[in-house]
């Protein structure tokens, strides 16, 4: 499982790396975010969820203005080592929204990081193939874990309601729009 976030922290990053200053205002499929919000909100749930699984608190910062690139590499770090602690996955943790083991956050992280790099693809028109193999097994992960009630209006629930993907739609396309995203 390690290894899938590893592949999403890969993935996104390879998409970081080409934005540039000029693409920070720019709007993406998350409605209520533009490029810095999603740069923001990544390296602030992978820290999130390293100090979560750590048992410790995360207060989030803006680091779009700095070098975010550097930033969410050394995130990437952390996260990946907290996850490799003894009986991080088997541990339970409670979140404002229910109890979770160190696995659920771990799966919840990945598809998260990987989807959200999707997004920062779509806003820098970059292409949107992201590692289809890791596409494929999240999307499949997604229809087992997402279900109607994480589902509703944007900023008002942790999903939108699935659209239908385009008929030449990539397995990361397909995943974005079962998780809410336009088409």
């Amino acid at each position: 499982m390690n290894q899938q976030l590893s592949r999403a922290f890969a993935s996104t990053r390879a998409v970081l790396a080409e934005v540039q200053a000029a693409h920070l205002d720019a709007p993406t499929p998350c409605v209520s975010w533009d490029v810095r919000a999603l740069i923001n909100h990544f390296i602030n749930s992978a820290q999130w969820a390293a100090a979560t699984v750590g048992g410790r608190e995360h207060t989030e910062e803006d680091y779009a203005p700095g070098d975010f690139l550097a930033t969410y590499d050394n995130s990437i770090k952390a996260t990946l080592a907290a996850f490799e602690s003894p009986d991080v996955l088997e541990q339970t943790v409670q979140l404002p929204f229910g109890k979770f083991s160190g696995t659920d956050i771990l799966n919840m992280l990945t598809r998260d990081q990987f989807t959200h790099g999707w997004d920062l693809a779509r806003a820098i028109n970059h292409p949107t193939d992201l590692d289809p193999d890791l596409a494929s097994e999240l999307l499949t992960q997604a229809h087992l874990d997402i279900v109607d009630a994480y589902r509703g209006p944007n900023a008002q629930a942790i999903f939108g309601p699935a659209t239908k993907p385009s008929l030449n739609a990539t397995p990361a396309d397909q995943l974005a729009a079962f998780l809410g995203r336009p088409a």
